[in-house]
């Protein structure tokens, strides 16, 4: 039986002050996320926020990051359009990766079994060359493989290997080596 007036914020270490998280919500919600925002602002205010990201990254409107001082974002990647990485704990996205179109990437969890419904986090990691596509979810503790791709619509919830394809179904099968 659940008792969640139980749920604490035991070992969760948002990284960051109060001031810091508030200011951050506030450049994210009016500048960063907004449609008239260049992609080269967004990824300077990530960095000015501590998030450590390469060149040549893309990043579109309507995407979130709950805290950039836990992103790390390799060269040429791409993040497509209301992408979420709602990241508790770090995520690390590699080199030539594409974030398509509202993929989310979830850090967070709860234990289930607890009845205190206590966090049960974890890091993300997209290795390089790989696809997360269109609302595809990629969970807590997961890696995502050199060029491995998640199908539109799946859902991640163990290690993705290299060069494999997971269908919106669960299944995975291999994929060519990129040309």
């Amino acid at each position: 039986m659940r008792n969640l007036p139980a749920f604490t914020l035991a070992g969760y270490d948002k990284g960051r002050g109060k001031l810091t998280q508030a200011l951050w919500f506030a450049v994210m919600n009016t500048v960063f996320m907004a449609w008239f925002t260049p992609a080269r602002l967004r990824v300077a205010l990530l960095r000015a926020f501590g998030a450590d990201i390469g060149t040549g990254v893309l990043i579109r409107h309507r995407v979130r990051v709950l805290w950039p001082w836990k992103l790390t974002v390799g060269d040429h990647t791409w993040i497509g359009e209301g992408a979420w990485l709602l990241n508790l704990e770090p995520i690390t996205i590699g080199a030539n990766v594409c974030v398509s179109q509202e993929a989310l990437l979830c850090t967070g969890s709860h234990d289930h079994r607890a009845a205190d419904f206590r966090y049960r986090n974890a890091p993300i990691a997209v290795e390089d060359g790989a696809w997360v596509a269109a609302r595809a979810t990629v969970l807590a503790g997961v890696t995502v493989g050199r060029h491995a791709v998640a199908a539109a619509g799946s859902v991640v919830h163990k290690d993705l290997p290299e060069l494999t394809l997971q269908t919106m179904d669960g299944r995975r099968r291999p994929v060519d080596e990129p040309k």
